[in-house]
């Protein structure tokens, strides 16, 4: 995909890019279905059949029905609007429980609903990286409302096992909300919704655009959810304003093409993920922070000597695109390296690579060579 070949791009955590066929389908989508789609008009009634057939494509890549699909403009506003319409849906309690190392479009609007006398208990990752699934249920009581969950962590790449919390939460309280942010975890691992009320996804993680997202809501939920925006009936009155039609049928045919090819991407990602890890273990400075059960598209590790933001911007002077965090951090630190009890030096020195399936052997050994190069470089103008 890409068109310079001494441009090595390892951040697909943080974005992927647009992948042409996806790019010309959402062209076409713009000339042929320009028409509101809530318009009772002809051009207006195809528009609708085309955003339905968007709706369907992407339920069937996780599994739902599509009346139980909703799209958005990204994962952030998704995990938005599951996450405050709970809390206003249920209210026999105010307990909320949540993981450690949570998106920031999680952590923040349970920070909003602490202030507003919620109850929210967090519970940390372990040191390395691995989330306490029994520690989270020892939460759960009568008057728990609402758990959240990430199936993937979008910095280490740890994959958690949200299907057991939620068929254990449902046991313990069959009215708690279970909802799960699965952004970094569509068309890399299979997902199962069975006990998960709600649950997001985005389309720039999988080679769409940028401003396109999904929210999975199950039928038992939605009869009772009260979402937070107000406007026209719109996504069945759920996220009212006018659908991003164009980018609906991009999100899909990129979800339709990526879900044909899962099991090799993953044995790809795993060559790449272990060619990096051995090409790291010449380095003893380093320390890898990404548990080895953690899903191979993500490796994080710190070199325990050069900041972050400096080794990055030596890297980047080398077309060789990585990140330290997070993107919707802005370069603060890792919260998820700090929720680890990871020591400062080691948060400072963090670097994160992310692959997907363009990425190639000869990217890891591009990165390993400026990586090696770096090291040298920065640390002889540091003495």
């Amino acid at each position: 995909m890409l068109q310079n070949p001494e441009l090595h791009y390892l951040d697909n955590a943080a974005t992927t890019m647009v992948a042409p066929e996806v790019a010309q389908v959402i062209h076409k989508a713009m000339e042929e279905h320009w028409a509101n789609p809530s318009s009772l008009y002809t051009p207006g009634a195809r528009s609708e059949e085309a955003l339905n057939a968007a709706r369907a494509a992407v339920a069937r890549t996780l599994g739902c029905k599509p009346r139980e699909l909703y799209f958005t403009s990204c994962g952030s506003e998704s995990n938005n609007l599951a996450l405050l319409g709970a809390a206003a849906t249920r209210s026999f309690g105010k307990g909320i429980v949540v993981s450690g190392f949570e998106h920031p479009s999680v952590q923040r609007p349970l920070e909003k609903l602490a202030k507003l006398g919620y109850e929210v208990t967090v519970v940390p990752p372990r040191a390395d990286g691995t989330l306490d699934v029994d520690q989270m249920l020892e939460q759960v009581g009568k008057g728990t409302i609402l758990v959240a969950c990430m199936m993937v962590n979008n910095e280490i790449g740890t994959r958690n096992d949200v299907e057991r919390l939620a068929a254990e939460v449902k046991r313990r309280n069959s009215r708690t909300i279970v909802h799960v942010d699965a952004v970094q975890a569509w068309m890399r691992v299979p997902i199962k919704l069975a006990n998960i009320d709600t649950l997001s996804v985005s389309g720039h993680k999988i080679h769409a655009p940028k401003g396109i997202g999904a929210l999975y809501l199950s039928d038992s939920l939605m009869q009772a959810f009260q979402p937070p925006y107000l406007g026209g009936e719109q996504e069945r009155g759920l996220r009212p304003g006018t659908e991003n039609l164009p980018y609906a049928v991009g999100l899909a045919a990129a979800a339709t093409r990526l879900a044909k090819t899962m099991k090799s991407r993953d044995t790809a990602m795993r060559q790449l993920n272990q060619q990096l890890r051995q090409g790291l273990q010449a380095f003893p400075e380093v320390v890898i922070n990404s548990p080895d059960s953690a899903v191979p598209e993500v490796l994080n590790f710190s070199q325990m000597c050069i900041k972050s933001e400096t080794m990055l911007a030596f890297l980047a002077e080398k077309q060789i695109y990585v990140s330290s965090a997070s993107a919707c951090g802005r370069g603060q630190p890792s919260h998820t390296l700090a929720a680890m009890g990871l020591d400062p030096l080691a948060i400072d020195t963090a670097i994160r690579v992310s692959f997907c399936a363009d990425n190639t052997p000869e990217d890891v050994d591009a990165f390993l060579n400026r990586f090696e190069e770096g090291m040298k470089t920065l640390q002889r103008i540091r003495k």
